[in-house]
This record gives C-alpha cells, structure tokens and sequence, in this order.
C-alpha cells in the first residue's frame, strides 16, 4: 500500500509517517522503482501502535522506548511497568497544574465586574499588579 493508505489505516497522517522516518522513529519502507514508500500490514501495525502512545501522551522519546521494547520478545515487563508509572506521575502533576490554573482563572472571572470599568483583576494578574 502506499502513505495514502498506511495513513488511513493506521490513523497517523503521511506528514508525520515521513516525519517518524526522518528521525528514525520507524525503519524506511521499501521503495518501488519510482521510489515510492510501500508500505505492509506489519509497517501499519506499528504505526498503529505509535498512534496509540502518542495518543496516551507518551513523548517520541518514551514512544520509541516502548516500540524497542514491544519488539524485543526477550524484554522485562518491569521496564514497561516503570514507563507507564514514570508517564503515570508526569500527567499527575500536570493535572494539578492545570486544576491550579482552573481555580485561579475562576477567582479572577468572579472578581471581575465585567462592566464598562476600565479596571479588570485579570488583567492585573497577569501584569503582577495586586490591589
């Protein structure tokens, strides 16, 4: 099949099916006569599998940990298991960041009169200008 239908298959757009390959993410495919990339269903399992990482979040870096350890049959699950718990912990965090903007954007939409007024508690936040 070629990139058209590998990116309709597997859910990863040719853009980023020609990125993967440019930086070694996935192995270049065969090449036809006229140089076109052919792609097998092996090639579209393994951008499926490259969607869903990246999908759950997983950076090009940890995604390309886990495709090296997908294919190596000999792998240790704890690796794996260590990844996710790491990856785990990392979206923890970022959550509470993002409640912690949710409240506090909150504070100040309620504190703004929302009127005519010039003065906006908002807009003197985001300056470092507390009243």
């Amino acid at each position: 099949m070629n990139i058209g239908q590998a990116a309709d298959q597997s859910g990863v757009s040719a853009k980023m099916i020609r990125y993967y390959e440019q930086i070694g993410l996935i192995s270049p495919p065969h090449r036809t006569d006229s140089n076109y990339r052919v792609y097998g269903e092996d090639e579209v399992h393994v951008l499926r599998f490259i969607r869903r990482a990246r999908t759950l979040g997983f950076s090009v870096e940890e995604t390309a940990t886990l495709l090296a350890l997908w294919q190596d049959k000999t792998r240790a699950s704890g690796e794996v298991k260590d990844i996710a718990n790491s990856h785990i912990k990392a979206l923890e965090t970022k959550i509470a960041e993002l409640e912690g903007m949710v409240k506090t954007l909150k504070h100040l939409a309620h504190c703004c009169h929302g009127d005519t007024r010039p003065d906006c508690p908002i807009l003197d936040d985001l300056a470092g200008e507390r009243h």
